[in-house]
């Protein structure tokens, strides 16, 4: 048996917590090992409990979830995945989470389902945000007009490339370069396109623990903290176009 995903739920409502409490450890394979009303609670409990995902509100006395998920981030010995819950659907909220090192953005209007969804996908690692929220960053974050070549090379769907020569990107402040592998460069652009790990290997007809060692290594090259930093740099360098956004959900 795998061990339960532990997750610590930050909100500054009871009723919430009881309500969030109730939904994930309804899944079976979820735990909610801690609750936090407050970002000052929240940062000490993330030290105290370490668990993999937390699920953090906003708008909170003290400390909001935006400074809180920042110092958090910060602290080399916590490695959950910040998933923020709020109520409120504002381009602000998502995008100061996102620079303070949110992995995933999540209204809590979200049904059941979607809650549990998103702290399995941010524990596994494969977090991304939904399709309507990555088309809202790609918006902010790529380039007004991108005059670059396109290098994915317009293959088909069902046609995996074969690894050639390694694609070169400058980081963002211009030194050092990046050099990723033709193969970790595919997978890049796929992740830029809100791909699961399980997508990418079916595309790229190879095995997912080859999927997200690419990953890991392609992260670890950009200096990216997580894949969300990654699509945004993806974006910027114009390795994906605005036309390759997730389409819209039904």
């Amino acid at each position: 048996m795998t061990a339960a995903i532990r997750v610590l739920l930050v909100d500054d409502h009871a009723v919430m917590r009881a309500g969030f409490r109730m939904i994930l450890e309804s899944a079976g394979d979820i735990s909610v090992v801690g609750e936090a009303s407050t970002g000052v609670e929240a940062v000490a409990a993330a030290s105290a409990l370490r668990p993999d995902v937390i699920c953090m509100d906003v708008q909170m006395p003290d400390m909001d979830g935006v400074e809180a998920t920042r110092r958090i981030a910060r602290d080399p010995s916590v490695e959950a995945a910040v998933v923020v819950v709020t109520t409120f659907d504002r381009d602000d909220y998502l995008f100061d989470a996102l620079a303070a090192g949110a992995s995933g953005f999540l209204l809590k209007n979200a049904g059941p389902e979607e809650l549990i969804a998103a702290v399995r996908v941010a524990a596994a690692g494969d977090a991304l945000l939904a399709p309507e929220v990555t088309r809202r960053v790609i918006a902010r974050f790529a380039p007004a007009a991108d005059g670059r070549e396109r290098t994915s090379g317009g293959r088909e769907a069902g046609n995996p490339p074969t690894p050639g020569p390694p694609v070169i990107l400058s980081r963002d402040s211009g030194v050092p370069t990046v050099e990723l592998t033709e193969r970790e460069g595919e997978v890049l652009r796929l992740v830029a396109q809100a791909m699961s790990n399980a997508e990418i290997a079916q595309r790229l007809y190879i095995g997912e623990a080859t999927v997200k060692t690419h990953v890991s290594n392609v992260l670890q090259k950009l200096g990216a903290r997580d894949r969300v930093a990654a699509v945004v740099y993806a974006h910027r360098h114009g390795l994906v176009s605005t036309t390759d956004a997730p389409a819209p959900g039904p």
